[in-house]
């Protein structure tokens, strides 16, 4: 039997906060505390020292991308944590920050909307959990369509390859998705790297930085902007 899944949530809306401490409790995670706010998610992460941590991104005291910036600063001290954040609206640069974040695994953005998909949104966890990275669909399908593409060179093919690696798909997934051979999707995955310089090392990490390089294609994040909402 696996080890369970030991979790710190972060919630300033009451009700959410308890709905998803009881969705996790019921599939067999361990909610080990659930935060009101940013510093109480630092003061819960840092004295449980979790295996995972949930938090919207929009949280006291200042109500605006405080739970994201928890979120980086325990990933900084802990590269290995993972880290689901929710939003409430689409911003890739929240997801670029916070896959900038340690080595970039372990990492997952997701809208709340997400939530009510309940077993789509608990799998999501335990890719995350498990080493993956799970971006939402809402915000690859806004980044396939910016203007001045850092990604041209890549195919149309090769783009829909990677909007699918950044939700966390694997490759027999995304041959499911798409109707291709698992071998063709390896080839196309292998183009991309090669295209984005991504030279041969570690495959899944590799995978990553090519997430990466697609998220910050579109924006930046500072941190610091006072009009940012989550």
């Amino acid at each position: 039997m696996p080890p369970v899944t030991r979790v710190v949530l972060a919630e300033d809306e009451v009700l959410l906060r308890e709905g998803l401490v009881g969705l996790l409790e019921r599939f067999g995670f361990e909610v080990l505390a659930a935060a009101g706010s940013a510093p109480e998610l630092l003061a819960a992460a840092r004295t449980h020292r979790p295996d995972l941590v949930v938090t919207d991104i929009r949280m006291p005291p200042g109500r605006r991308d405080d739970g994201l910036r928890a979120a980086v600063e325990l990933r900084a001290e802990r590269p290995e944590l993972a880290v689901v954040v929710l939003s409430q609206h689409v911003q890739a640069e929240y997801a670029a920050a916070l896959l900038g974040s340690g080595d970039g695994r372990r990492v997952g953005y997701l809208l709340k909307d997400r939530v009510a998909e309940v077993v789509e949104f608990v799998e999501q966890l335990r890719t995350v959990t498990g080493g993956g990275t799970v971006i939402d669909p809402d915000v690859v399908r806004r980044l396939l369509h910016r203007p001045n593409d850092p990604l041209a060179a890549l195919s149309g093919r090769e783009r829909e390859v990677l909007g699918l690696v950044a939700q966390g798909r694997s490759n027999a997934a995304i041959a499911a998705a798409l109707h291709v051979t698992e071998a063709a999707v390896g080839k196309h995955v292998g183009n991309i790297l090669t295209k984005l310089g991504l030279l041969p090392s570690d495959d899944t990490n590799r995978r990553v930085l090519a997430v990466l390089t697609y998220l910050r294609g579109g924006s930046t994040w500072t941190g610091s902007s006072a009009d940012r909402r989550g």
